[in-house]
Order: structure tokens, then C-alpha cells, then sequence
């Protein structure tokens, strides 16, 4: 059994005990949180897609940590110029583990 969610603008398919790392999310570690934005359901030989969520879906985790993605580094040069910029970004995330996936 696997599904499909929708979390922070980013679609990700899990199954249950997965771990997976996510936009940062509102809560303390080991603190269980519901995510409903359900888009597709496979279970045995049943395949359930929503339109574009599943109404009565819901996926179950527990925020292992909060953490920071590697630093990404943009740079932007103009030849002959003298013009450049150079930029870093750290992402905030949240660990999750999926404890329980639900039809509803």
C-alpha cells in the first residue's frame, strides 16, 4: 500500500514507516501531525485518485526533527562587467515518519 501527498507545493509518495523529509512544518519533535491533502491511494488492487484530493483520506507521521537542507550557492556574473552577485540558501525541513495511512 502507497499514496501520494501533497505537502508544501511538493507531491511525494510514501508508504507507512517511510521517512521522508519535507518543508518545515508547524510542531515540536515527536509530535504526531495529520496530513490531508491526500491525491492518490493504492491499495491491494484498488486505486483511488482524487479530484484532486481524496475527501475522506488521511496519512498519519511523527516529526522525528527539524533540520536544514545542504547550503545551495547562486551566482550571477556579467562578463566584461564588473557586475556579480553571489547568494546562499539554506531550506528549512521537517522529518517526518509515516506511522499510518487511512482510507477514511
Amino acid at each position: 500500500m502507497y499514496t501520494i501527498i501533497e505537502v508544501g507545493a511538493k507531491q511525494y509518495t510514501v508508504k507507512k514507516e517511510d521517512i521522508v523529509e519535507v518543508e518545515k512544518q508547524v510542531g515540536e519533535a515527536g509530535e504526531e501531525i495529520v496530513l490531508d491533502k491526500v491525491l492518490l491511494i493504492s491499495a491491494e488492487d484498488v486505486i483511488q485518485i482524487g479530484q484532486p484530493y481524496l475527501k475522506t483520506a488521511r496519512v498519519k507521521a511523527v516529526i522525528l526533527k527539524h533540520l536544514k537542507a545542504p547550503k545551495v550557492i547562486s551566482f550571477k556574473y556579467r562578463r566584461r562587467k564588473a557586475s556579480h552577485w553571489k547568494k546562499g540558501h539554506r531550506q528549512n525541513l521537517t522529518q517526518l515518519q509515516i506511522k499510518e495511512i487511512s482510507l477514511g
